[in-house]
């Protein structure tokens, strides 16, 4: 099985050495998204902004592996300020409500203080 890596054409991608997305088979593994958007490489400094271009961001790459946000099966939310989760429900909603993957939240720090929130997913193709 050929392995896919794909690129959201980051700049923290070619710095870092990895990759948006890998597709494996049907898997798809959507690395760690945080809520810069990456045609500006600019953030916004509310959580519930970030995570909406979080979830923006894995569409996108979820779309370049073929694959729909419906896919997802396991959800990781990390964030700095376990307080501020609650915030993102609704948009979390939005985008998960239907599908409901498995999730997990943890609280602690990111690569970048004006990071709130970064969520990685995996999702498996449906035919």
């Amino acid at each position: 099985m050929k392995r896919q890596l794909i690129s959201s054409g980051s700049t923290f991608e070619t710095a870092i050495g990895y990759s948006r997305a890998v597709v494996q088979g049907d898997w798809v593994f959507v690395s760690g998204t945080t809520g810069f958007d990456y045609e500006t490489m600019t953030i916004s400094e509310e959580i519930e902004e970030q995570t909406e271009q979080c979830l923006k961001n894995i569409v996108a790459a979820l779309k370049k592996a073929d694959a729909e946000i419906t896919d997802v099966v396991r959800v990781l939310y990390i964030v700095p300020n376990a307080e501020e989760f609650k915030l993102c429900w609704p948009i979390l909603r939005k985008y998960f409500g239907e599908s409901r993957p498995a999730a997990t939240m943890i609280s602690a720090g990111l690569a970048d203080t004006r990071m709130k929130i970064e969520i990685e997913v995996t999702a498996i193709k449906q035919k």
